[in-house]
């Protein structure tokens, strides 16, 4: 019997990037690290996925650049309130990239460039500032 575990993405800001899940109700599970392999490993879910569908955030100490983020493709989670959820967000400073102005996709981008797919349960009204809003860049 085959079940998925998890989806993996390496991140050079392991705080950054937890503030930005957390934006989305994401949270910290539990957090591995490994003094002799020089790395480190959080799991997050949103609430009732734990086990299911979780996300390995690896942070490797020593520094080096991840470019290319879109190269992995996206995480997506369903949301609650995609416009409350896009509002945090961008006042947290962080790119809405495809805007959710059909009250229920949006594409955002963590602190590594990863896109995040945020999905509307059902379509909410279109409502500005989103409605007319350009897309920022691809996803």
């Amino acid at each position: 019997m085959t079940k998925f575990l998890h989806s993996m993405i390496r991140v050079s800001d392991p705080a950054a990037t937890i503030a930005f899940f957390e934006l989305i109700g994401v949270h910290e599970l539990r957090r591995f690290s490994s003094e002799q392999g020089r790395f480190t490993l959080i799991f997050l879910a949103a609430p009732g996925e734990e086990g299911v569908a979780e996300v390995e955030l690896t942070h490797n100490w020593d520094p080096e650049p991840y470019t290319g983020g879109r190269n992995f493709g996206h995480l997506a989670y369903r949301v609650e309130d995609i416009y409350a959820t896009c509002a945090a967000l961008a006042a947290a400073g962080h790119t809405i990239h495809r805007p959710p102005r059909d009250g229920h996709m949006a594409f955002a981008k963590s602190p590594d460039g990863i896109s995040v797919e945020l999905l509307q349960d059902g379509n909410l009204p279109p409502a500005e500032p989103w409605a007319s809003m350009p897309n920022t860049g691809t996803w």
